[in-house]
């Protein structure tokens, strides 16, 4: 074949004649190729090559469909998005900006000159597609000769906005080389490069980590911020402790966003550090306690992470995000019919709630329309255990209540939390007493997370953990969900305190690496989903990471995200839009208690939860849910006590979550948050439009002009849907309508 080819080569250079025969002579060798190639592995000859330009040069550029990347010899990946035939970006790189640094006996090594003019250029590794651009550069420091530094950056057609970068460093010399602290990925942001006359940190953000409980994830960068953003560790800046989280950053303005993130599919004890400089940009990166020693002829590797270019806000990185994990080989859960019912919680009653009051708010729960319930904490003994109380559900108690949903029709999940254990340490953050020893502790105490010390590691509400990572604890939590689903008739789960564990030095144990406990954690949940999908298809499997984002490690493994303890209806809409962009447009996502979306708290830091605003649920496609208790059970439970007045609006809410059922809808990242306002949100379902816009001051009425995006060309009737109002008619060619709202405005486009 090659002799072959080299005489149709020989024609095509000589006359006419010869020229024709050559391009015969091509077809045919077009059909033997693609024979031989059917031959060899079965199907048709690989995708055309790929479009990403690669020019070479100080920097290199290379150019996507949709982007423009810059490689500079310190490192620094800089990115621009190509829209309109403009170049925006927020990179604003410097000669001493450098997109890694290491650190070595406290010494920062960031002077690394790689060799751009032997950078090879080769197809990439398939991570994202098949088609693509790898390009490999190698480097190395003054100040540290021996190590060498390689990084490749890899282009994909599939994901033109999206730049993956692989970082290693070896040692090549004869003695070992101490590796304190790495930082790659690093960005140094400047909004007015998009937005003339506006400070370099005035943009809006994102947040993947679980800090503390209620913190804001969306939130604008300030001349004085600073945020570390750690991932899968332990907080403990509250009484709860929480940690886990999602490994992205995000950043906006009206025109242009950029985001980083580590895009490995596994979770990972990392950081995002995110600073205003005295200069006002804003730095970024993705920083790793190493504390390891390199030996000669060693290499240490840094996890796969990612720069985006985007137009819009967090719900355009964020999606871009989870479609690139998906390809990479994670496997989202799906909802079923079951997890877009509006759910009632039994949390109304507290602690000390009694089968009496579970029982005794079936009818009205009838009269509502709502067809899901949940039997919230305070049931139980020992957390660990999870055996029912002798003083409330004593004997079968809690299989009579299941029953007795069942009987009127309403389904029920039970409250519990995977992995944590009372070991007899420490006291209850919720009633106040002293935790107990658990049997499983007391039978299987080899099971525990240790610390560095020896003793048993905490979490959250300062209680102790079963490893993950230990197959027999796998298998526990399979009997346990059998238990509750089969055994006692349970319809799901609300999965609370949902975070992440330690990392685990239980010699008995023989991990690989102590970090395998944190990796295992979304084994657990995997355990659970399954089991409890193998008994009952239309379950509901949610986990509640309270107050904060979710964590990578079990985001797979739910059927029905959470809210997760919002403060206030902003932090119901920004969560749910959150999740929609995690899970998919249409994911089930649980508005969480209605009560919620608005929170006091009293002189005696005691939470009052007062909230009526069904629309921050209802508009933006969450699962309507509510805590109230009824009938009264005087003044403790008087806040959410459902009142006459009180009933009827939430009878008007539920019965109109139920007839749009926008949660089933496909939600579209139209309005970029922080730059249009009002507050606005787009879903569509059924051929349909729906629209929701919030007043940026919930006391004072909105006045102004709102655009209905999104709208196929032809004429739409508008109406207010809440009352059922008819708004007028409106054309897609120039959808904007002059409105005035106190609160909320929700409006439905049908097309005419």
């Amino acid at each position: 074949m090659k002799r072959y080819t080299r005489r149709i080569c020989r024609l095509l250079k000589a006359g006419a004649a010869e020229k024709a025969i050559a391009v015969s002579l091509l077809a045919v060798a077009s059909v033997l190729l693609s024979s031989c190639n059917r031959q060899e592995t079965g199907k048709a000859i690989s995708e055309p090559a790929s479009s990403i330009d690669v020019v070479s040069g100080n920097p290199i550029v290379i150019r996507t469909s949709a982007a423009e990347f810059r490689l500079f010899p310190s490192g620094y990946m800089q990115a621009s998005l190509l829209s309109k035939g403009k170049d925006l970006g927020l990179d604003d790189p410097r000669i001493e900006d450098t997109g890694d640094v290491l650190v070595s006996n406290g010494k920062e090594i960031r002077d690394f000159a790689l060799d751009l003019t032997h950078a090879h250029v080769s197809p990439t590794s398939g991570r994202l597609g098949a088609r693509g651009k790898r390009i490999e550069v190698a480097g190395k420091s003054p100040v540290v000769p021996a190590l060498e530094k390689s990084l490749a950056e890899e282009f994909y057609d599939d994901f033109p906005n999206v730049a993956l970068a692989s970082v290693s460093y070896k040692n090549s010399g004869s003695s070992d080389i101490a590796i304190d602290h790495v930082s790659t990925q690093g960005h140094v942001l400047n909004a007015s490069l998009s937005d003339l006359g506006a400070p370099p940190y005035a943009m809006w953000s994102f947040h993947g980590s679980s800090e503390a409980w209620g913190k804001d994830d969306v939130m604008k960068i300030t001349n004085k911020f600073s945020r570390s953003n750690l991932m899968q560790a332990v907080m403990h800046n509250d009484e709860n402790q929480t940690g886990g989280g999602i490994p992205a950053v995000a950043f906006w303005t009206g025109s242009v966003g950029e985001a980083i993130g580590h895009a490995e599919t596994v979770p990972l004890k990392l950081s995002l550090p995110v600073k205003t400089a005295p200069d006002g940009r804003v730095s970024v990166s993705v920083a790793m306690d190493e504390q390891t020693s390199l030996k000669p002829g060693e290499t240490f590797s840094i996890p796969l992470t990612f720069v985006s270019v985007f137009q819009g806000d967090f719900f355009q990185a964020l999606s871009l995000y989870s479609k690139m994990l998906q390809v990479r080989g994670v496997s989202l859960a799906h909802p079923n019919a079951a997890d877009y019912e509006a759910n009632w919680c039994g949390w109304g009653y507290e602690m000390d709630f009694t089968p009496k009051q579970m029982l005794g708010t079936i009818p009205k729960l009838k009269q509502l329309g709502l067809k899901w319930a949940t039997l919230d904490a305070g049931w139980f003994r020992a957390r660990g255990d999870w055996e029912p109380r002798f003083d409330t559900f004593p004997d079968d108690s809690i299989q009579k209540v299941v029953k007795a949903y069942h009987d009127a029709g309403i389904r029920l999940t039970l409250w519990w939390i995977p992995l944590v254990v009372e070991d007899g340490h420490g006291k209850d953050i919720l009633n106040h007493r002293p935790y107990q020893l658990s049997n499983v502790v007391r039978d299987h105490s080899d099971w525990l997370v240790l610390d560095k010390n020896g003793k048993a590691a905490r979490v959250t509400a300062d209680l102790a953990t079963l490893c993950p990572a230990v197959p027999e604890v796998k298998d526990y939590y399979k009997r346990l969900t059998e238990k509750f689903v089969r055994d006692w008739g349970f319809d799901g789960h609300k999965l609370d305190f949902a975070y992440t564990v330690p990392a685990c030095y239980n010699p008995k144990h023989h991990h690989k690496s102590p970090d395998d406990s944190i990796a295992a954690v979304g084994d657990i949940y995997k355990t659970i989903l399954e089991t409890t999908r193998a008994l009952k298809p239309e379950s509901v499997t949610q986990a509640c990471p309270c107050g904060t984002p979710p964590n990578l490690a079990w985001l797979p493994y739910i059927d029905q995200a959470v809210t997760a303890d919002p403060v206030g209806s902003r932090q119901v809409r920004l969560r749910t839009k959150m999740y929609k962009a995690l899970l998919g447009p249409a994911a089930a996502v649980y508005g969480d208690h209605v009560e919620l979306t608005e929170v006091q708290l009293s002189n005696t830091q005691h939470e009052v939860d007062k909230g009526r605003d069904f629309a921050s649920e209802v508009g933006v496609g969450a699962v309507v849910g509510t805590k109230f208790t009824w009938p009264g059970y005087g003044p403790k439970f008087k806040t959410v006590e459902l009142t006459p007045e009180k009933e009827a609006h939430w009878k008007k809410w539920i019965d109109l979550y139920n007839a749009k059922m926008l949660s089933r809808g496909e939600f579209l990242g139209l309005y970029t948050y922080g730059y249009d306002w009002p507050e606005g949100y787009a879903i569509a379902k059924d051929g349909r439009m729906y629209y929701a816009f919030y007043a940026p001051d919930k006391t004072k009425s909105w006045s102004g002009q709102v655009e209905l995006r999104g709208l196929k060309p032809g004429a739409y009737r508008v109406v207010d849907y809440e009352s059922g109002k008819d708004v007028g008619t409106i054309d897609a060619s120039s959808p904007k309508l002059q409105v005035s709202f106190n609160e909320h405005l929700l409006l439905e486009a049908d097309p005419q």
